[in-house]
């Protein structure tokens, strides 16, 4: 994927991520976590926010505004396959913090759709479950899934 993207300056045993988010409000740090949510099958929760320095915990509803969205949605894409690297097997859940937040990462999944096709398979989350990610439609999450 030819996106320019942040450079990680925090990577602990490939389930937390950090970088800094640089632009029009300033420099932000960012922090990208997974989480083990189950066993069997093996799967991991993506986190993702703005570092709370005062509490160090993540702000999943902190809206910047600082102008580097694809940017800053490259860099946690990137640390989905660095995250692959050392966890092949596992399969990781993302969701939004709002209908808002899940609407624009469901807009870049379908804007990279066919790259992202080449290396995961993408389900999308429903009331009633999980099928086939497809564009168009909206979802409550996804899961992704390594070829």
């Amino acid at each position: 994927m030819d996106i320019e993207r942040y450079q990680i300056e925090n990577n602990v045993n490939f389930l937390y991520f950090e970088f800094i988010s640089t632009g029009n409000k300033g420099s932000i740090i960012k922090v990208i976590k997974y989480t083990k949510i189950n066993d069997d099958p093996l799967m991991y929760n993506l986190g993702y926010g703005d570092k709370n320095l005062t509490h160090e915990t993540i702000d999943d509803r902190a809206v910047t505004n600082n102008g580097d969205t694809d940017k800053v949605l490259a860099t946690v894409a990137f640390t989905i396959y660095a995250f692959y690297q050392e966890f092949p097997d596992a399969n990781v859940y993302l969701s939004g913090s709002t209908a808002s937040r899940t609407r624009l990462y469901q807009i870049n999944i379908n804007k990279f759709l066919n790259y992202i096709s080449t290396d995961f398979i993408i389900y999308r989350e429903l009331e009633q479950g999980f099928e086939r990610f497809k564009k168009g439609l909206n979802y409550q999450g996804f899961f992704i899934i390594k070829k």
